[in-house]
């Protein structure tokens, strides 16, 4: 973590790179914590007191009930879409953290997926929101910097148990830090949905679109008029 604004005040510097405003917010001085220095007033905590977590609503389902429920809404897995159903489970912004499976990248941080909108998850990953002044975009970005082997286990098929994620460390900024820090990434996060769902259009427009241009039922100078 880049604690330069701190480091600089400490030494009687003014923070290179940062407006006086935001500057103002930071300490002027470290503390020992479990997770060494740390900003002054800053809190270590587990993971759990920046989180709530959805796990009890989550319904796995077999591929073939799947098949005999298709539809427009995401059903998620431990690290990615796996398919689209007639039903939905959640409403909302969501970090979601592979469970068992697909549960570490080979640099040690945890397979992760940011996700929005009326969604399914099954069992194989754990459905977490911000809490306690930390939003959901603050703890995606945390969490993907978190070394999470020391809390896997299986030697075939891996784990992140519930219960051993708790014992994941979090580094707990002060209530205004936390606030502007959301109001940076926000907007770039609020972007980011925004195209992937442009993208998601796009696509099922040119399938929609290619078979028929393909055949020839339909010309080049008709497409303007569909769009």
């Amino acid at each position: 973590v880049d604690f330069d604004p701190v480091r600089a005040k400490a030494e009687g510097r003014e923070p290179e790179g940062i407006d006086a405003e935001p500057a103002a917010l930071f300490p002027d001085g470290f503390e020992e914590s479990e997770l060494g220095l740390v900003p002054k007033g800053w809190g270590h905590v587990s993971l759990r007191e920046a989180v709530n977590i959805f796990d009890s609503q989550r319904v796995p389902l077999s591929g073939q009930e799947r098949e005999k429920r298709k539809g427009t809404f995401p059903y998620y897995g431990a690290a990615a879409l796996m398919d689209r159903i007639d039903d939905y489970l959640f409403d909302g912004i969501y970090c979601l953290l592979g469970e068992d499976g697909s549960v570490v990248k080979t640099d040690g941080s945890p397979v992760t997926q940011y996700v929005w909108g009326k969604i399914w998850v099954n069992n194989h990953a754990h459905v977490l929101q911000g809490a306690n002044g930390v939003s959901t975009e603050h703890l995606l970005l945390a969490i993907k910097e978190v070394n999470v082997i020391p809390y896997v286990t299986g030697a075939v098929q891996l784990k992140l148990s519930q219960s051993n994620m708790w014992r994941i460390p979090f580094l707990m900024p002060t209530k205004v830090i936390a606030e502007c820090f959301d109001g940076l990434i926000s907007p770039l996060f609020s972007k980011l949905r925004h195209n992937s769902e442009q993208i998601q259009n796009l696509i099922i427009l040119r399938d929609i679109l290619l078979p028929r241009l393909i055949s020839g039922n339909l010309r080049l100078d008709q497409v303007g008029c569909m769009v």
